[in-house]
């Protein structure tokens, strides 16, 4: 038999462990039902945000600790104003990730099961016109019981 052709090219290969930590990912999600995953996904998002905010505050708060008014020399003048620099930029970053959150989000909400949300509108529509049959009702008895027309409830002759 023919030995294969040995050169000193390397040969690109996936590492044993490269589809470890998807294999683990790929079972948690079937190991889940869809409310738990939603419910994990939300509070991905939600821990974004609360980061990225921390952020903003923070930053705010330093930025006016920086602004203080005070015999200063030159030095601390320009290490206050490196300071301020970097945490303003800080916070663009920040705000962009903010700004990249709320489009994701906006996105989701675009592409996401039209079939459900219009179902849940038609339910609440649903529940909402048996409530307004059920108060125009109770209106029109209590009227009917004020000005005492036959047919209330109240009427006792």
């Amino acid at each position: 038999m023919a030995e294969p052709l040995q050169t000193d090219v390397s040969r690109p290969s996936a590492l044993a462990t490269a589809n470890l930590r998807n294999a683990q990912t790929k079972k948690a999600a079937v190991d889940q039902n869809s409310e738990e995953y939603l419910e994990q996904i939300e509070d991905e998002w939600n821990k974004k945000v609360d980061v990225e905010v921390e952020t903003l505050v923070d930053g705010m708060v330093d930025l006016v600790s920086l602004a203080s008014i005070a015999e200063k020399d030159k030095f601390k003048i320009a290490q206050e104003a490196f300071q301020a620099q970097s945490r303003a930029e800080s916070m663009v970053r920040a705000a962009n990730s903010l700004l990249s959150i709320t489009h994701s989000m906006k996105l989701m909400l675009l592409l996401s099961d039209e079939a459900q949300i219009a179902h849940r509108r038609d339910a609440e529509l649903k529940s909402l016109h048996g409530e307004k049959k059920e108060a125009k009702q109770a209106v029109a008895s209590l009227l009917d019981s004020l000005l005492g027309r036959p047919g209330s409830n109240t009427n006792t002759e």
